[in-house]
């Protein structure tokens, strides 16, 4: 399957970049911590979710890992009506910056909503659903002391 970009918008830095803190909460365990990776839409969906007090925010890069798309970001709401409102905000940030209409699941029950944004896909979780599915794990490395089952 081929997979077109999204248009990318036109960002530019305000006057006082230099001075400011790097981009939403790049200094965070899990997020990149070099701004200069992100591109564009997982800059905006980092800041949304940032905004809309996302918690154990996630940044997994995907590039040349999988063909599915460049970046994969798990967060965590606060309640069923907390996961409801940052997909919807996310959903309107995107739509607004160009990039166009994403692929969502889950909206009606926000116990876990999908948003496919094309290069970028993001996991919103209640704490308890994402603990139960750990989808961390699953695109993770693991080193050190474990062994193929024979």
């Amino acid at each position: 399957m081929n997979r077109n970009p999204a248009p990318k918008p036109a960002h530019e830095a305000p006057a006082d970049a230099a001075t400011s803190p790097p981009g939403p909460g790049l200094d965070h365990p899990g997020r990149i911590t070099s701004p200069d990776r992100l591109t564009g839409i997982e800059d905006l969906i980092l800041g949304r979710l940032d905004d809309d007090k996302a918690q154990d925010v996630v940044f997994i890069d995907l590039k040349g890992k999988s063909p599915v798309a460049d970046g994969l970001i798990v967060a965590s709401g606060r309640s069923q009506r907390h996961v409801g409102a940052m997909a919807d905000h996310l959903l309107r940030a995107l739509k607004e910056a160009g990039y166009g209409k994403c692929r969502v699941e889950g909206m009606p029950n926000a116990d876990w909503v999908l948003i496919d944004a094309g290069d970028v896909i993001v996991h919103l979780f209640r704490p308890e659903v994402r603990s139960f599915y750990n989808i961390e794990k699953i695109w993770s490395v693991e080193t050190g002391g474990h062994r193929a089952a024979i």
